[in-house]
């Protein structure tokens, strides 16, 4: 979105000010500039690390199709096939998917699982910390102590995930027509769908029936959206708002979360 500025200048002690817009030779502040890169940085790193993270999960699952599918040839191993088909559509680079085969063959690399915890945050908070690990021990032993250290609490298992329902997830980072949208989505067989907006501004999140994930990817491609990421989510059944003091705490938990290395994801029931 392009912003035009106008500056106002006051004529006199009186209330009457005459207009000046603004032209190409107006400048901004450098505090102004310095705050607009700084954002414009935080945006990138914050991207850069969720593709790191989604490079990472897909090269541990092709690890584990590779080990428990019945090796690298994917005529074979329909479990490889299918992770691979998902990376590629996940914009995973070619190189990485053969690094991690290659990783695989060697028998050097250790046997990863996936697990599930629950938690509770502050403000009635909740949060399915999702992970994916060469390390079960490890992998409990830091998500208690991330959790615990940001006053969370972990939860018994069940006690949170049925408040939550498995869906689809596309996510595209572009603002999408929603009765377009649902047009290339019926075209591709597609009988569920929500459009919500992204985390980040000018991004999309398209919800679905999991079995429907990949054909609802197909239909955001079909109207010219090529890098797009699909996924399997839990989504809360009765999201919460909380304080804004409460949804700082429980973002530093998440965050802290996410830097994990065996961590794939978190998902919450925060509404704001």
């Amino acid at each position: 979105m392009k912003i035009s500025l106008l500056f106002l200048l006051f004529i006199g002690s009186g209330d009457c000010f005459q207009p000046i817009p603004c032209t190409q030779h107006s400048r901004l502040s450098p505090l102004f500039m310095g705050r607009a890169a700084a954002v414009r940085a935080a945006t990138k790193s914050k991207t850069d690390a969720k593709k790191a993270k989604t490079n990472a999960f897909y090269g541990k699952k092709i690890i584990m199709a590779v080990k428990q599918g019945g090796g690298p040839d994917t005529e074979s191993n329909t479990m490889l096939r299918d992770i691979i088909k998902a990376a590629k559509s996940n914009s995973v680079p070619v190189d990485n998917i053969n690094r991690a085969i290659k990783r695989a063959t060697e028998g050097n690399v250790g046997d990863f699982s996936e697990s599930t915890f629950e938690a509770y945050g502050q403000g009635g908070a909740s949060f399915i910390i999702n992970v994916l690990s060469d390390n079960a021990n490890r992998a409990t032993a830091d998500v208690k102590s991330t959790v615990n250290k940001r006053k969370g609490k972990i939860a018994e298992q069940g006690s949170v995930i049925f408040m939550y329902d498995r869906r689809g997830k596309v996510e595209v980072a572009a603002n999408l027509d929603e009765e377009a949208l649902m047009d290339a989505a019926i075209e591709n067989g597609c009988e569920d769908m929500e459009l919500v907006e992204g985390d980040e501004e000018r991004t999309s999140i398209v919800y679905s029936d999991p079995k429907e994930a990949g054909m609802m990817a197909d239909a955001v491609r079909s109207l010219g959206h090529v890098d797009v990421k699909v996924s399997l989510a839990w989504v809360s059944k009765a999201p919460v708002e909380v304080s804004e003091e409460d949804f700082e705490k429980n973002m530093e938990i998440i965050d802290s979360l996410e830097e994990l290395d065996d961590v794939d994801s978190v998902e919450h029931n925060m509404s704001n």
